[in-house]
């Protein structure tokens, strides 16, 4: 379907409809450009992690126990 089709369609439905359409366009979107975000800044960083020490220092802890003082 077109978009020009589809908006004609949108327009025929009630609006409380059709700002559910909107609200959850505008939700897919959002979530959408966040997950784009933080691929790119894994993909970005991914480099860094391999061979920057600094950023993976505290990794050797990962299978150490770890006990809570109180």
């Amino acid at each position: 379907m077109k978009a020009k089709e589809l908006i004609k369609e949108i327009q025929k439905l009630p609006v409380r409809k059709r700002i559910y359409i909107i609200e959850r366009s505008m939700h897919l979107i959002r979530k959408q450009e966040e997950e784009s975000q933080m691929k790119q800044a894994v993909n970005d960083l991914y480099d860094d992690y391999l061979t920057d020490k600094e950023l993976t220092a505290f990794t050797n802890l990962d299978f150490e126990n770890f006990y809570e003082t109180r």
